[in-house]
């Protein structure tokens, strides 16, 4: 059956395929990175060559040799191999390939299934492989760059090993694009390309880890400085990748990632990294307005009365967003990032309304006190309604007299309000006090 590996093979050895897909390693051996888990002796290796695999999800990011590492198993297995993309292809094609498989199992022979970027099947449409794994009609290999915990069903998840595949690091894409560059069959080898040992750094480090992206960055620098008739620059290659989106997924983990960076890097009082993280999601293509939502929300919850004016700061850095937009919205963005990164830190409002909305849950809902209520009619007045306006008064219900909900932190303004809470328990205790000397009397 023809699938996404035989069409892989035929464009790998044409001389007009992507050096991406010439130069696919094809041996265990030539893998580069992913020692954890796929470096001798490890369970995966073992299993893999020992033709005794079992289902497993293959998760990690964009280019960090997924789909090579289930075309390495294909050739190593004895079972029949069936390559299937979720992106151009359904469950109606799955459950057809599964009936085929079912048929192999009957004959005794048996089906690896892969299936490339498993994530973009919903949790009914995994359902339909469960009763083939529980016959084992079926290995299944699944990939994806989302994390597992959040994208594929527990039931699945419970009858196959998950390993996570890390990006690439620089000396590994080094490897690689030496290897392209001197690789005559398959490569760049043939051609007469000056390419210096540092521009070669540059490139890795242009590449998010993403061995495609290398390979594929290479490939048009190469032939860039061909069609100039020059040498290839640091120049030529930043500009082969000026346009270049970063990795992100706005609905996956990566999201969830760099938005806590920024927020901890805001928490920690770290301007340098607050404005990094924040311009990564903001190249990244993140929502402007989730940014700001996200920073009004930590100038109450991580500053606080600290320092009032963080949340001004970040309002105004939202309203900038609606009235000027992206780009020029970006430095308001940063502004009110880097004043709350540096703002002094309290917590104490968030757990002061925490305590409060924990009281009321926990039945504290006593009637208002008289003094507090209002007073329309002169029976209510009478009644004590309203009565009390000095600052010897107090507000809570009776069983929650002295009840203490807001500490302020020792730090920024909340020590100001810390003497201005003192001085006013000061003055009540004053007035009480005198309130009952008045009452004896």
């Amino acid at each position: 059956m023809a699938g996404l590996f035989d069409e892989d093979e035929i464009r790998s050895g044409q001389a007009g395929a992507p050096l991406a897909d010439r130069m696919r390693p094809r041996q265990l051996e030539d893998l580069l990175g992913q020692e954890h888990v796929i470096g001798p002796g490890t369970a995966l290796r073992q299993a893999i060559e020992r033709d005794d695999l079992g289902s497993i999800i293959l998760w990690g990011p964009p280019g960090c040799g997924k789909t090579t590492l289930a075309r390495i198993i294909a050739g190593h297995t004895q079972a029949d191999f069936v390559p299937f993309s979720a992106v151009s292809s359904g469950i109606k094609e799955a459950r057809a390939i599964m009936e085929q498989a079912a048929r192999r199992h009957g004959s005794g022979r048996r089906t690896t299934l892969f299936v490339d970027e498993i994530h973009r099947f919903n949790k009914a449409q995994q359902d339909a492989f469960l009763p083939h794994l529980e016959r084992g009609t079926i290995t299944l290999i699944g990939a994806t760059t989302q994390n597992p915990s959040f994208e594929i069903i527990p039931a699945l998840l419970s009858r196959s090993r998950v390993y996570r595949l890390e990006r690439l690091g620089e000396p590994e894409l080094q490897q690689l694009l030496q290897r392209a560059l001197s690789d005559v069959d398959r490569g760049l080898g043939g051609r007469d390309i000056e390419f210096p040992e540092e521009l070669l750094l540059v490139l890795a480090r242009q590449s998010q880890g993403d061995a495609r992206a290398a390979l594929n960055l290479l490939e048009f620098t190469a032939e860039t400085a061909a069609a100039r008739v020059g040498p290839v620059t640091e120049e030529l290659i930043r500009d082969a990748v000026q346009h270049r989106a970063l990795y992100y997924d706005r609905a996956g983990e990566e999201h969830f990632n760099l938005i806590s960076a920024l927020h901890k890097s805001m928490r920690n009082s770290d301007v340098d990294a607050t404005l990094y993280w924040l311009a990564r999601m903001l190249q990244s293509g993140e929502e402007p307005l989730y940014i700001a939502r996200r920073i009004v929300r930590f100038a109450s919850e991580d500053v606080g009365l600290a320092d009032p004016d963080a949340l001004p700061q970040a309002i105004s850095a939202k309203e900038a967003v609606h009235f000027v937009g992206i780009p020029e919205a970006e430095l308001a963005l940063a502004q009110a990032a880097a004043y709350c990164a540096l703002a002094p830190k309290s917590n104490a409002i968030y757990k002061a309304w925490a305590a409060v909305r924990a009281a009321i849950r926990d039945g504290a809902t006593d009637p208002v006190p008289l003094a507090l209520c209002n007073a329309p009619t002169g029976l209510m007045k009478h009644e004590g309604y309203g009565r009390g306006g000095t600052t010897g008064m107090g507000c809570l219900p009776s069983s929650m007299e002295g009840r203490r909900f807001y500490h302020p932190a020792p730090r920024g303004f909340e020590r100001e309000l810390t003497r201005r809470l003192e001085r006013l328990q000061e003055i009540r205790r004053g007035l009480r006090e005198s309130d009952a000397d008045e009452k004896s009397r």
